[in-house]
């Protein structure tokens, strides 16, 4: 047995799960009920084991017939030895390859106290605003360092990558402009990898891609928007007002991919003309990792501000009149518009952008310019000893990348004494190279690139090498001085990037903001369908090895073998885990694993020479981002009843799918349902869907109910995405990064998503997309998370996992149901993995509203679940297994209470509007300003549990009023006075 667990009498062994008596000795640390705790509560639910629970719980039909095949589970401690072994297999060398990616410095105060810190990294998305002001106010700082930087008016809280960035422009592109052309110009100086993701964009919504030269198209051919490089691709800055006038006199919209860095010393895009700004920040101070995850940026105009994708943080006030900050405008704006939503963007990467935001800060505006100027100095340098070495630079204007003309100097004999120096560099063609520089780079870096070139280690025999006296004339005689591409307006005024430099301030700032925020490291986050699971820190800890952070993601195979295995098992492992024949780990979000797993359905249609297929059937109580993805794929969306116990309306289902039989395409289904059971038809469901000629699209939100006991490619999905920072662990990191892969069954296999740098799958038929994501394995760093879990979990521990977040969520519904009915219960009166109770009936009987029991359980310490989703009026709890028997009952005590509350409110002893709900949460401020009013007491307010006066979370703002914050509609930093 594990050691922590109580010593069994003989005759209670059989009360244990055959499965609990393989468990690892990490499994235990993952789970948080003991044995103990299991069987009380299992006792409260009348079973007398857990698989009792689960026999009545999941259809016999589906369930699996032996255990998952997959390793044995691993200690922490053997789990990294051995990961440690495969990341040796990657060599890390310095890559100066470019293509919208650099090596960077993360200053070590933001990557212990951010990248490394469970306070910012397992906090959720901040859709409770009163305990997430630390983290808005860091993305504040993002916009406004965006905003500055770009020259434009709005900016939003990041996006997935510069290529998934640069097709959301396009949309937004084609939605607001004016003219009715249906082509988009793509400039041949755009990064391969976004003129790709633009292409597979474009096919299923019909718009025609025009690649061209910026600096010759002639505009014949109507465009309504355009894309362009800047600095471009090769290096190369062009002067693009003039494209720019051309553009706007058709009614079209520019949209500029500018590196953020450049924009210190270049023009920014706002100031000639463009519409929109796309871009990485990468390379403020976020580590390669072999493609990600990174923060994109957005920006555009004002005008444009409701159409902007993703999410948006503007500045508001609470109850006490203070400035308050909260998600503004669109937010999720897709589960509201459906399959009229603009976009099906739903993460972000918070965590990415909140470390951006803070190397802005740390540095400020000089400490940047300082930065970029070093980069660009030794750029001008090399390019001279280059050229005095007697090769060609194509431009004479560039910031920090050169393309070299190599003559008759054979391309083989470069790169093979660049392997020996152990440097990348790009290749364009036989005869042409590129070379990137970055913040990394050093004067002897710059000399070993010259060697390279000379075919000599001996620099100083060389007539060429340059004194101080000249480097200094050739730094002076840079054109980037230059007007029009020389910056001249000021950028990062506000006083957040002037303030702290040194790393006592900057470390205090961050804890400040840390503070503001609820984490895992205070409570349990309860949300239904989100799934925040334990991000064990062995799990979290090969994320910053060199091996995985520095790597670049198009360095050579030769070079990432350690990855190659990573990969390959963990392919294997979730393809295992899932029943399918395929994965593709491309997708870097879950909204995206959707996006590509119908993308592949379409694909595989048109393949069949069935194209015309374009119904997609979704039931009504589906995720809002599945309607928004089928129509971005070019389908129709067809709705799907469900039933009064929220199952899917079988009937109706066999209707839609005989009417529509001949343009029928996929369903798209979440299992357990988004209502929170096991539906026993799933398998009916995929049979009538394949009997019309469609493939069946699973959504993997709920993936944490089926992990050892049932399996999508068995029940009869054709395809389902994972979302890892659900199921697998990755953490959310205030709303961001996540991992969203797909299986797919073997027909399908061959239409997986490839990459124009990089081959994923040398077996890979023609027929396969084209990328959907910058990276060709999307945020590849990240997935050394989902790999430990997997390694130290084994079967045993996955599957009992499985069981005990089904036993946790059905034990929250026992105990409360007695206080807000259970919605939507399976077959035997049993839920699955979460949840939903009922609240609706509060708003007659005591004016109560969803959100007034959302607040007030921050008076608690708990961060509310998922509210009115996916019924108004409603809370979705899921509790995980990651949480012990303690803090679940904390949980529900917290809930009883508050329903005591509202008691209290209907019998007519506390006044309607002023009473503890109404008013909550309560701010320390709030209790010890002024003289008390209020009908209730001030220790009421603040400590209404045993628990609380043990620790108190504080809330740092009272009720945020957002309907003011959207009319007065604020996206950047504020005067300092205002806080």
């Amino acid at each position: 047995m594990v050691s922590h667990l109580p010593i069994l009498k003989s005759s209670d062994r059989h009360q244990l799960d055959q499965s609990s008596e393989k468990l690892s000795n990490f499994a235990p640390r993952h789970i948080g009920p003991n044995f103990d705790d299991i069987q009380q509560m299992l006792e409260v639910l009348g079973f007398s084991s857990l698989d009792a629970l689960i026999e009545q719980t999941v259809p016999k039909t589906i369930r699996l017939k032996q255990p998952l095949k997959l390793p044995a589970a691993e200690s922490e401690y053997a789990a990294l030895t051995l990961l440690k072994k495969v990341a040796a297999k990657n060599q890390v060398f310095r890559s100066y390859i470019g293509m919208g990616y650099y090596d960077s410095i993360t200053p070590p105060v933001i990557g212990r106290n951010i990248l490394e810190n469970p306070g910012w990294y397992t906090a959720y998305t901040p859709y409770q605003p009163e305990i997430a002001q630390g983290r808005l106010e860091a993305l504040l700082n993002f916009q406004t360092m965006i905003i500055d930087l770009t020259g434009l008016e709005i900016a939003n809280a990041s996006l997935l990558d510069e290529a998934t960035a640069a097709a959301e422009a396009m949309s937004l592109s084609y939605g607001v402009s004016k003219n009715k052309a249906n082509s988009y110009f793509v400039s041949c100086d755009c990064h391969l990898q976004t003129i790709d993701v633009l292409q597979t964009r474009a096919k299923p919504l019909g718009i025609n891609i025009i690649i061209g030269d910026s600096q010759t198209f002639d505009f014949e051919e109507p465009i309504f928007g355009a894309v362009l490089q800047y600095p471009a691709s090769d290096g190369t800055i062009y002067d693009y007002r003039a494209f720019i006038e051309k553009a706007h006199a058709q009614g079209a919209l520019v949209t500029v991919a500018a590196d953020p860095l450049s924009l210190t010393l270049l023009t920014p895009p706002g100031e000639f003309g463009a519409d929109i700004a796309v871009g990485s920040t990468q390379r403020f101070g976020i580590p390669l990792g072999f493609g990600g995850p990174h923060a994109a940026y957005f920006a555009t105009k004002q005008e444009h501000k409701r159409l902007v994708p993703g999410r948006i943080i503007g500045v508001s006030k609470d109850a006490q009149g203070k400035p308050a900050l909260r998600l503004a405008l669109q937010t999720r704006e897709q589960h509201i518009r459906r399959e009229k939503a603009t976009s099906n963007i739903c993460t972000a990467q918070v965590l990415l952008a909140v470390m951006a935001s803070m190397y802005a800060v740390y540095h400020g505006p000089e400490g940047l310019k300082k930065i970029a100027e070093r980069i660009h100095e030794k750029t001008s340098i090399l390019a001279e000893w280059l050229q005095r070495l007697g090769y060609n630079i194509s431009s004479k204007l560039f910031f920090d990348t050169l393309r070299v003309e190599l003559g008759t100097k054979p391309l083989q004999e470069i790169l093979e004494t660049a392997q020996a120096y152990q440097i990348n560099l790009r290749i364009f063609d036989n005869s042409t190279v590129g070379i990137s520089l970055d913040e990394t780079t050093t004067f002897e870096d710059v000399k070993d690139i010259c060697r390279i070139f000379a075919g000599t280690d001996e620099l100083d025999e060389l007539p060429f090498v340059l004194n101080i006296q000249e480097m200094d004339w050739i730094i002076q005689q840079s054109r980037l001085k230059e007007k029009p591409f020389s910056r001249q307006s000021t950028y990062l005024t506000h006083q957040v990037f002037n303030r702290y430099h040194s790393e006592t301030e900057l470390l205090r700032y961050l804890h400040k903001l840390e503070t503001k925020d609820l984490s895992l490291t205070t409570s349990m986050i309860p949300l239904g369908s989100c799934t925040m699971k334990l991000n064990a820190t062995a799990e979290m800890i090969p994320v910053s090895w060199e091996e995985f952070s520095k790597i670049h993601p198009f360095a050579p195979a030769s070079q990432t073998q350690g990855y190659q295995i990573l990969f390959g098992q963990l392919e294997a492992w979730l393809a295992e885990i899932t029943g399918f024949a395929g994965i593709s780990l491309q997708p870097n979000a879950g909204s995206q694993g959707e996006y590509a797993g119908l993308l592949v359905i379409r694909q595989y249609h048109e393949s069949r020479k069935e194209g015309h297929r374009n119904v997609c059937l979704i039931p009504t109580s589906a995720h809002g981002t599945n309607p928004a993805s089928a129509v971005m794929c070019g389908m129709k969306v067809v709705a799907v009843a469900c039933d009064s116990q929220g199952n899917i309306d079988v009937d109706d289902l066999k209707a839609k799918a005989e009417k529509h039989k001949l343009e029928l395409a996929a369903l798209m289904v979440t299992y357990p349902s988004t209502h929170g059971v096991f539906e026993e038809a799933i398998q009916e469901i995929c049979a009538v869907v394949h009997a019309h000629g469609g493939q069946v699209y699973m959504d993997g939100a709920n993936m944490n109910a089926q992990v050892g006991i049932c399996r999508p490619g068995d029940i009869g999905a054709d395809v389902c995405h994972l979302n890892l920072h659900k199921t697998f662990c990755i953490p959310h990191g205030g709303g961001g990064p996540g991992m969203g892969p797909i299986g797919v069954a073997s027909h399908l296999v061959p239409f997986l998503p490839g990459h124009p740098v990089v081959t994923i799958d040398k077996s890979a038929g023609k027929s396969h997309l084209g990328a959907v994501a910058a990276a060709p394995w999307g945020s590849a760093s990240i997935l050394v998370i989902s790999w430990m879990y997997i390694a130290m979990m084994g079967t045993a521990g996955l599957t009992q996992a499985t069981k005990v977040a089904i036993l946790n969520a059905n034990y929250i519904a026992k105990r409360l149901e007695s206080y807000y009915p259970v919605l939507y219960q399976g077959k035997n009166g049993l839920v699955a993995h979460e949840c939903i109770l009922d609240l609706r009936s509060l708003k007659k009987s005591a004016a109560i509203e969803i959100d007034d029991v959302a607040k007030r359980l921050m008076d608690y310490g708990f961060h509310a679940p998922t509210v009115s989703w996916p019924v108004g009026g409603t809370i979705m709890v899921e509790p995980t297994e990651s949480e012990s028997k303690q803090e679940l009952d904390r949980f529900c005590d917290a809930l009883i209470a508050i329903r005591q509350e509202i008691a209290e409110i209907e019998s007519g002893k506390v006044d309607v509007q002023d009473n503890l709900l109404k008013n909550a949460p309560h701010t320390a401020e709030s209790l010890i300003s002024g003289e008390w009013h209020h009908p209730y007491s001030r220790e009421q307010a603040a400590y209404p549990a045993p628990w609380t006066r043990e620790y108190k979370f504080w809330p740092a703002v009272g009720r945020i009023d957002a309907a003011f914050g959207d009319r007065n509609f604020v996206c950047s930093c504020l005067p300092m006075d205002a806080y």
